[in-house]
């Protein structure tokens, strides 16, 4: 299941026009090499670390995101979590961003519509990045796979995860957050905002 996303995803980002070409590049190679590492790349027990489901979850109009200022990584982050054996990220990246947000019945964005890709869903970004050791677990690399997630309605809900929700527009986004990894994602909102608004 997930090699063919990896696929998919590579045929709708991976062009050599794109700004984020040398990311996409390699993150498609290491995550491939992980999938064919070990049965138990999807468990949290897996030390070398592990694949995760995150979405970052935007209004219908693409112009608003929702975030959440973490409480172990104290950043603002979208919403994601541990895989615990589910080989299925999309619905992983659902369940979390449900669960962490408050927020009911999310949906996927439709790539088909967006930008003509018939498969449903499809990972919106990939990253990979190192979590820091804490308490009895050691540093660990996880294997983000993310999707694009909307929502109907604006009412956050905070939980014990979250030290703060909120609805932010992108520029707002980008006064609460560097990191590479949230602003490429702001990068891409924008681009598929722009080619559904030329329609």
């Amino acid at each position: 299941m997930l090699s063919r996303l990896l696929d998919i995803y590579a045929e709708l980002w991976v062009r050599p026009d794109s700004p984020w070409a040398a990311h996409e590049a390699d993150c498609l190679e290491r995550m491939r090499s992980f999938l064919a590492s070990s049965p138990e790349v999807y468990l949290r027990s897996h030390p070398p670390g592990h694949f995760t489901g995150s979405a970052l979850v935007c209004d219908p109009q693409l112009s608003r995101v929702a975030l959440t200022h973490h409480r172990k990584l104290d950043k603002w982050l979208q919403f994601g979590g541990h895989a615990d054996g589910d080989e299925n990220l999309a619905r992983v990246a659902l369940r979390e961003a449900e669960e962490e947000s408050g927020l009911p019945r999310l949906r996927y964005l439709d790539f088909e519509e967006a930008l003509g890709c018939p498969h449903h869903p499809v990972p919106f970004d990939l990253d990979i990045h190192q979590i820091p050791a804490r308490a009895a677990d050691p540093a660990h690399l996880h294997y983000d796979v993310r999707f694009l997630v909307l929502s109907e309605t604006q009412d956050l809900q905070i939980n014990e995860e979250s030290h703060q929700l909120g609805w932010f527009t992108l520029a707002e986004a980008r006064q609460k957050t560097q990191e590479e990894s949230m602003l490429r994602q702001f990068q891409k909102l924008e681009l598929l905002h722009r080619t559904l608004h030329k329609k």
